[in-house]
């Protein structure tokens, strides 16, 4: 095996199939990178069981093969190497890596105790790069970090007909993302739903923003042992599906007899994250609206330790709602908007609250759970 290609290609070939491997394992193998050489190609692969990442890119291929190395020290090793072309091969049981009079070699893992790579589902559809990854984002800031929940963990990834419904939830809010997509000739008719674990789908996500169009490929047939993967710009990532599905959000969204504020998103975002700088762990943040007065007030902290910041805020339904929120997940919920413009639905102290967009579609809703302890 042998070829040569540019150290800035093999350094973001490395890196993005680096992202299916584990952090620890006690398989060695499974901390490897399987690079293969043929037809003016290079593909590098990793996996973890759970997740598959293969990138394939051009290269100057003098001799086919293939080759199993350490992944993150060859990662370690295309980010100091110098700039400009880089010549591998394998010598024996020895991986070399050239490049700017700099040598490095490598020791090689047994090829056959690898694992086996899924292959691939057939494609089902596209999305758009951008708006997948951003949606993707929005949904997936809600979702939990309890391995000890994986459902919880998990973005569930809708497919009905022309749209693409992304939600996640861990237990204290509940974030739903709609978007469009076009589905392929051999979607089904009826809808498509499967959990996916929502960091390596945020990691994929971005990693596909600038591909201008996302293959997603599924077998609707499967169940949880699926999988499920996301193509584009000469790199696939397959995801296994979650066991599980996350609990309906249909009445947690009705919002009867709701009060209806409506805030600058960015001057909101500002204001709790100044006045949340006096809060102490576990306390909220208030906030107290004022149809009257036209008037939002922010505020946290106890006794002499408080904060406070007043912005315009219009109120229809009440003459005053008063509501606390953890402010870690207020900052998240605040930060994942896009438009200038916020609209809260509020039911009271100790109540959920449902925030979207103003004046826009509700293409986007994050419920948050108001806590009942007030400032």
């Amino acid at each position: 095996m042998e070829f040569r290609i540019a150290r800035g290609e093999l350094a973001e070939a490395v890196g993005r199939a680096a992202k299916g491997l584990p952090t620890r394992t006690p398989v060695p193998v499974l901390g490897g990178l399987l690079l293969t050489a043929s037809d003016g190609r290079l593909t590098v692969s990793g996996s973890d069981f759970e997740t598959t990442a293969r990138v394939e890119t051009e290269a100057e291929v003098g001799a086919a093969g293939r080759v199993l190395v350490l992944g993150r020290r060859l990662l370690d090793i295309c980010r100091v190497a110098p700039e400009g072309p880089v010549s591998c091969a394998l010598e024996g049981t020895r991986f070399t890596v050239e490049a700017g009079g700099t040598r490095f070699g490598l020791s090689t893992l047994p090829y056959e105790e690898y694992p086996a790579l899924p292959a691939a589902p057939a494609e089902y559809g596209t999305v758009d790069a951008e708006a997948f990854a951003a949606a993707v984002g929005q949904a997936a800031v809600a979702a939990g970090r309890d391995d000890t929940l994986p459902v919880l963990t998990g973005v569930q990834l809708r497919l009905d007909g022309e749209e693409m419904t992304l939600s996640a939830s861990d237990r204290y809010r509940y974030a739903v993302r709609r978007l469009g997509w076009k589905p392929g000739a051999g979607a089904a008719g009826e809808p498509v739903e499967m959990l996916l674990p929502a960091r390596r789908l945020l990691e994929t996500a971005r990693g596909l923003a600038r591909c201008g169009s996302v293959r997603v490929l599924l077998d609707p047939g499967a169940e949880g042992a699926g999988v499920v993967g996301f193509e584009g710009g000469g790199a696939r990532t397959l995801l296994r599906r979650l066991e599980g599905r996350l609990p309906g959000y249909g009445k947690l969204f009705e919002m009867a007899g709701a009060s209806v504020a409506e805030v600058n998103t960015a001057a909101l975002t500002e204001a709790v994250r100044r006045v949340a700088v006096v809060a102490e762990a576990n306390s909220p943040v208030r906030l107290d609206f004022a149809a009257a007065e036209g008037e939002l007030l922010v505020r946290a902290g106890y006794g002499d330790d408080v904060a406070a910041q007043r912005l315009p805020a219009l109120l229809r339904g009440a003459e005053e709602v008063t509501v606390a929120f953890n402010p870690v997940y207020l900052l998240d919920a605040l930060n994942s908007f896009e438009g200038s413009g916020l609209r809260i639905e509020l039911l009271g102290a100790g109540q959920r609250a449902l925030l979207g967009d103003s004046g826009a579609t509700a293409d986007y809703k994050h419920l948050l759970i108001a806590v009942k302890q007030l400032v």
